[in-house]
């Protein structure tokens, strides 16, 4: 059984994703309204010159996520109802304002909407990150929601690339991959630490085996990933974070969770 977002998708499939996923940031930003792409979009939206990445290694759109605040779920409910989506009561009724599913009955495309966080195998919180960067979350944030997966699929390695390949590490979030806010962050939880390390050093291991990338490319993937560690490393750290580290591995440092598309 194939990898869930792993499959071959048409061009038509993969332009009516990407026409929609855009269509309703522009829509709800003229509303007054948050919306920032996360997931497989955000990643073809932001790293153009190798967003051809996803469809030559199969990597393919399976719904539409998105970043916003829970102060404004209220009113973005009723953006995607008017906006002719039918709500999944059920789970909005379970999350209650910390996530939202909508369905367009139409063509079947899935929304998901998260507010203040990604929580998933390791909380990832983007209050107050919003507003730096549109139409997706920052990179920082991007390549968080994937190295947070304790067990990382292709598709994550694979949108993983895309970003390291596209934007270099530095201390701002403009074009660029906030390596800084990204070591201060693993600074204080040991637990994201290990998991955000850990899954670094696959990425290496990953981009070695695939030939559509040249030795250049996975040269500079490795310097990314190296760059990465380094910063990460030197990050002075908190007290709770070396009280943990004591304990390592023997305690399970991560949330079990299921599929994140």
């Amino acid at each position: 059984m194939p990898e869930i977002g792993m499959s071959q998708q048409s061009d038509e499939q993969r332009s009516i994703f990407e026409a929609e996923a855009l269509r309703l940031v522009e829509t709800s930003a003229k509303k007054g309204l948050i919306l920032r792409l996360l997931g497989s979009l955000a990643f073809h939206i932001h790293c153009p010159h190798y967003a051809h990445l996803q469809k030559q290694l199969g990597r393919a759109y399976t719904d539409i996520d998105y970043a916003s605040y829970k102060g404004q779920a209220t009113e973005i409910g009723k953006f995607f109802i008017a906006s002719n989506y039918s709500e999944d009561a059920e789970v909005n009724t379970y999350f209650a304002g910390e996530r939202m599913v909508y369905n367009y009955p139409i063509n079947g495309l899935h929304i998901d909407v998260f507010f203040d966080k990604l929580n998933f195998c390791h909380e990832i919180n983007w209050v107050g990150r919003l507003e730096v960067d549109q139409p997706t979350l920052p990179l920082a944030e991007l390549l968080l929601e994937k190295m947070q997966i304790v067990k990382i699929n292709e598709k994550d390695i694979i949108d993983t690339l895309m970003v390291l390949l596209e934007h270099p590490m530095g201390n701002s979030d403009i074009e660029t991959i906030n390596i800084k806010h990204i070591s201060q962050l693993c600074a204080k939880d040991w637990g994201l630490w290990r998991t955000v390390t850990m899954n670094l050093g696959k990425v290496i291991q990953m981009a070695m085996t695939y030939t559509e990338l040249s030795e250049k490319e996975k040269s500079y993937i490795a310097t990314q990933v190296n760059t990465a560690l380094a910063r990460i490393d030197e990050e002075p750290k908190t007290i709770s974070w070396k009280v943990r580290a004591r304990i390592g591995d023997r305690v399970k440092w991560y949330q079990d969770v299921d599929e994140i598309s």
